[in-house]
């Protein structure tokens, strides 16, 4: 399987933008694929994940309490792409955002990790 990151880049406070994860490989019907963070010297943390249904099942997204209302996080099964859009982006926001994919078969999870994009919030 692999992860490719994309949509980082420098944004001022307050402005948008959109990620995207591009999933290759052997992605299992039972998955969930998610963005996380990790700002220098923390550890990394979970943003948002979505399951395999898209989210429209019961815990289907989850949201670290400090972006909800603030970032979406959707997917297109069809492409096996994740979508993260933050909006009204604080300095704080200012991470590498990483897309995470776990594959889940017979009580097994299989973890694969994206390369990492940028997004600095600065002005």
């Amino acid at each position: 399987v692999q992860l490719q990151a994309s949509g980082g880049g420098l944004v001022q406070p307050g402005g948008s933008l959109r990620l995207s994860c591009a999933a290759s490989g052997s992605i299992f019907s039972i998955n969930h694929m998610g963005w996380y963070r990790q700002a220098p010297g923390k550890q990394r943390q979970l943003v948002a994940r979505i399951n395999s249904s898209g989210g429209t099942t019961y815990g289907g997204t989850t949201y670290r309490d400090s972006v909800k209302g603030q970032f979406t996080i959707s997917r297109d099964n069809a492409k096996n792409t994740v979508y993260l859009q933050m909006n009204s982006l604080k300095p704080e926001d200012t991470a590498v955002y990483y897309c995470k994919l776990s594959n889940f078969q017979l009580g097994s999870e299989y973890v694969y990790w994206g390369q990492g994009t940028q997004v600095t919030v600065s002005s």
